[in-house]
């Protein structure tokens, strides 16, 4: 399934307060957390990336789907919201289309980690990841629904970010100066 993704990203402070804030704006639990394990794959010389497109393999708890994330055709991409066109479908076997990428010539290029909580109300989603670095939430839905709820859930508009999770754990390490490759718990807190 082919669809345009919207979203925003912000860190978690408060964990109990933004699930009180989500259930007080009608949002229910779709899933509670499950651990997810995502590799991207590109070309040894990171032609993917260099295109600003992702070839990813996400194991969710026992699900495994494979997503293509580019741009848009027509760049509609704002200041507070991340807009890409993501292409993907779910997989019976995610370690045997690993092994069709690796086969064809792409190799696992990042693997980052989260522990994810899924809430939805009628027109959008929000997650709660734990990360290896702390806690982010990401608001996915229409432009309009993302600006209304950003400060319906005391979200200061400062606080939201389009920033991926690789971006954030490139700003980590140049920050802390680890030597982790991946964004997993065992390497960021080995």
């Amino acid at each position: 399934m082919q669809s345009l993704e919207t979203e925003v990203k912000f860190r978690v402070h408060d964990r109990e307060a933004l699930e009180a804030q989500l259930a007080a704006a009608g949002f229910r639990l779709v899933t509670p957390s499950t651990f997810e394990r995502n590799t991207l794959y590109d070309t040894a010389e990171r032609g993917l990336r260099a295109q600003h497109q992702i070839l990813r393999i996400r194991q969710y708890g026992q699900k495994w789907v494979v997503t293509h994330k580019r741009m848009p055709d027509e760049t509609t991409e704002q200041a507070l919201h991340k807009h890409r066109i993501e292409t993907e479908s779910e997989v019976e076997d995610g370690a045997a289309l690993a092994t069709i990428f690796t086969t064809l010539g792409f190799k696992a290029a990042f693997v980052y980690e989260k522990w994810r909580t899924e809430y939805a109300d009628a027109t959008g989603h929000c997650v709660i990841d734990e990360t290896p670095i702390g806690l982010f939430a990401e608001l996915e839905g229409p432009v309009a629904w993302i600006d209304a709820m950003v400060p319906r859930l005391g979200v200061a508009e400062e606080d939201v970010m389009t920033l991926s999770y690789g971006r954030l754990f490139e700003k980590w390490k140049s920050a802390t100066g680890s030597a982790a490759e991946h964004f997993t718990f065992s390497a960021v807190r080995g």
